[in-house]
């Protein structure tokens, strides 16, 4: 079990995120950034629908009231246990009555914290993400709070995890952003942006063509409007070639809309599954997890891509996951 001491708000009970219920009107939830996530539960041994702790404001503070393996990944963030400096992307061991305290990350914006054998909570519509929109899933369908006591998964998985992950202690592995490089944008991306790819959408060719000049050529803001719900971009306007009228249709994460004064949303993990703006772009499911680590205040770039090349990320992406699973393995194998 741990418990919470920070006072910060927005850190929520994740995981990979709630799959066919779209049509009923229910999100997605989920990590943020699934990439993290599912590198951290590798990591520890968990199996790969566990829910860690998504924690995009910092710091933050938790007490381990038992002995418990834990992994921190995702945004790259200082943190110590008691006196001992914890490396991202690395499983340490947490004695009873240590505390772990995780600073503002050097980079990236969101850190996910996994536990051995993963975090017990309901598992409500398949899942044990929070839904804040609509207060469930996750620790009470709610943001964590100080004194909240939040368990790891029953004791015969935590045993086999925490087993795992002693073998795995003092290894870790290497953050996606070295092994998969970033797509490359026209003109060279400034450093501190993000760059994502992305595919046109229904209504893109109802765009001046100096907007989807502009669309691919500028850099764009997230402004401090931005959350899970999605990206509130500024930039230059997107003008219409004419009026678009739509009826609410179906939206998933990473579908870019265009309101009508001109400034793209990314649509993200807890926006609503319908909406009736123009859809100029989607961001690749590939790269949502590259947009998930976007600061507030810094720029995105866009990629045009094609289908089968989103198809390939993907594929890329696999591949990546699939290395570290092989590396762990390999690891544990040695220490057995």
């Amino acid at each position: 079990m741990i418990e919470i001491l920070s006072s910060s708000a927005l850190a929520t009970v994740q995981d990979q995120g709630r799959e066919g219920y779209l049509r009923y009107g229910v999100g997605t939830a989920g990590a943020m950034d699934r990439l993290a996530l599912a590198v951290g539960n590798l990591l520890l041994g968990n199996p790969d629908d566990a829910a860690g702790i998504e924690i995009p404001v910092f710091p933050f503070r938790i007490r381990f009231l038992e002995d418990m393996a834990f992994a921190i990944t995702g945004a790259d963030c200082l943190a110590r246990l008691g006196e001992r400096q914890v490396l991202p992307w690395w499983t340490m061991h947490a004695k009873q009555g240590d505390v772990l305290t995780i600073g503002v990350p050097t980079s990236g914006t969101r850190c996910y914290l996994s536990l051995a054998g993963g975090v017990d909570v309901p598992v409500v519509l398949g899942s044990r993400s929070t839904q804040l929109r609509g207060q469930f899933g996750g620790f009470n369908g709610r943001q964590l709070q100080k004194g909240d006591v939040l368990k790891a998964s029953g004791l015969d998985a935590r045993a086999a995890a925490s087993q795992d992950a002693l073998h795995a202690a003092g290894f870790g592995t290497v953050p996606p952003e070295y092994s998969l490089p970033s797509p490359q944008a026209l003109p060279v991306a400034d450093a501190g942006e993000t760059t994502v790819r992305v595919l046109p959408a229904a209504e893109y060719e109802c765009y001046r063509p100096e907007s989807l000049e502009a669309f691919w050529r500028e850099g764009w803001k997230v402004t401090p409007q931005s959350d899970r719900y999605g990206y509130r971009l500024a930039g230059p306007n997107l003008v219409s070639t004419h009026a678009i009228e739509k009826r609410s249709h179906g939206i998933v994460p990473g579908v870019i809309q265009v309101p009508h004064n001109g400034q793209p949303i990314i649509q993200l993990r807890d926006a609503q599954p319908s909406g009736g703006y123009p859809k100029i772009g989607t961001v690749i499911e590939a790269d949502l997890w590259r947009l998930a680590q976007a600061r507030i205040g810094t720029k995105i770039r866009f990629v045009q891509t094609t289908y089968p090349q989103a198809v390939a990320a993907l594929e890329e992406l696999a591949g990546y996951l699939g290395r570290v699973r092989n590396l762990i393995g390999l690891y544990r194998s040695s220490r057995h």
